[in-house]
């Protein structure tokens, strides 16, 4: 192995040296992200916005430079053109991680229910409600996307044909 290594050109040691290195680093950060260990705390990253250089990014970046690389040279293409090729994979990828992290971001959701968004909501009762408020009862109602069953009183209850339903005016539900 060292023969061979020490028979390589300048250009083509740097490239196996950064590719080895960089998925060594690549596969630390993926077997702690895969066992539960927080890799983030090697991350400097800020946690809004789209973040392009990150600890993720880079070692993403030197990882396909130094593949793309060797790939490059492999196939005969000359140095300039093989140090662009390398260069310009290794960006690629640092946008794609970034972009992926960006809108992995975005899918979070605190599923806290917010009063607010069953203003003006009709709901069907759910458990009987006292008359002149003699006592609270429940009503189903979609909010946020998902049925809930909501408090109410008597005095947001309309009767139509069809039962009577709960209109929601204020924060008393």
């Amino acid at each position: 192995m060292a023969e061979w290594f020490s028979n390589l050109e300048f250009l083509s040691k740097v490239y196996w040296l950064v590719a080895i290195i960089g998925s060594l680093i690549f596969s630390v950060v993926m077997i702690l992200a895969f066992v539960g260990g927080d890799a983030d705390d090697i991350d400097a990253d800020v946690e809004a916005g789209f973040q392009f250089i990150s600890f993720k990014n880079l070692v993403g970046f030197f990882t396909i430079f130094g593949w793309s690389g060797i790939a490059c040279i492999d196939s005969g293409l000359s140095t300039p053109l093989t140090i662009i090729i390398s260069i310009i994979s290794g960006l690629l990828m640092m946008v794609i991680m970034a972009a992926l992290f960006f809108f992995i971001s975005k899918l979070s959701d605190s599923g806290t229910l917010n009063y607010k968004n069953a203003l003006d909501a009709v709901g069907e009762v759910y458990l009987t409600i006292g008359a002149d408020r003699s006592k609270m009862g429940k009503v189903s109602i979609s909010v946020q996307g998902t049925l809930r069953r909501i408090r109410c009183s008597y005095r947001f209850i309309i009767r139509t044909k069809n039962g009577y339903y709960c209109k929601s005016r204020g924060y008393h539900l």
